[in-house]
């Protein structure tokens, strides 16, 4: 799930029309390996690797797990958990994948998608009719958009995380996981305290292809007490 070598820098000019700050942004796509080995393996964010970099670490998409997917456009980590938990063979639950995000994505064979906001009132119970049981795994990639005032963009993150892990206290079966993604710091306050209270082991990780210069980290929580 990392990608080997690195190819030549590319460099970009700045266009007439293009911003310095969004020469940077083509500059780091153009010579960002895991950019490149998500097209190639047909993911359609290198996100999809911060995903597969955590459950090679902490082994929760099994097949014929039942997955939820917070936040789920543009599809990277719905597509890596459907090719995860999708595979039971005969006699073996076939594993469920159902995501929700306020975006428009294109359809992940296999998995069920919502479009709509995870925060209105009525999208939980329209996530749990989805699922039709308990979920293994509740993953939350939510983030929301940058103010550029650190503790400002905390504390709104912060509520995505602490909402994702309301919504994952109700459906996940004993044993299950959740994953959010939180700030540097890490979960804080009454999230941690729940977290380290319900589950046997809380960490907070940087997968490698979380790019250094971000300020993004996990709270991954594992067997979830019930």
């Amino acid at each position: 799930s990392t990608p080997s070598g690195r190819g030549l820098t590319e460099r970009v000019k700045t266009a007439r029309k293009r911003t310095a700050s969004s020469t940077r942004w083509l500059e780091r796509q153009l010579n960002d390996p895991y950019v490149a080995e998500a097209k190639k393996r047909g993911y359609r964010s290198r996100a999809a690797f911060k995903l597969l970099q955590l459950d090679e670490r902490f082994h929760f998409l099994k097949p014929g797990a039942r997955v939820v997917d917070l936040g789920a456009a543009p599809g990277g980590w719905t597509q890596v958990a459907a090719d995860q938990v999708l595979q039971g063979g005969p006699g073996r639950a076939r594993g469920k994948v159902v995501g929700i995000d306020i975006l428009e994505m294109e359809p992940v064979p296999g998995a069920e998608i919502l479009h709509l906001d995870f925060m209105i009132d009525e999208a939980p119970d329209k996530l749990k009719a989805l699922l039709q049981g308990e979920a293994d795994v509740v993953l939350s990639d939510m983030a929301a958009s940058a103010t550029g005032h650190q503790q400002t963009d905390h504390l709104k993150i912060m509520a995505l995380a602490e909402t994702a892990y309301q919504f994952a206290s109700e459906v996940l079966a004993p044993g299950g996981t959740f994953i959010a993604k939180v700030l540097q710091g890490g979960a804080t306050g009454d999230l941690l305290k729940s977290l380290k209270r319900d589950f046997t082991e809380v960490r907070h990780v940087k997968p490698p292809a979380s790019r250094k210069d971000s300020a993004e980290i996990y709270v991954v929580a594992l067997g979830f007490r019930g």
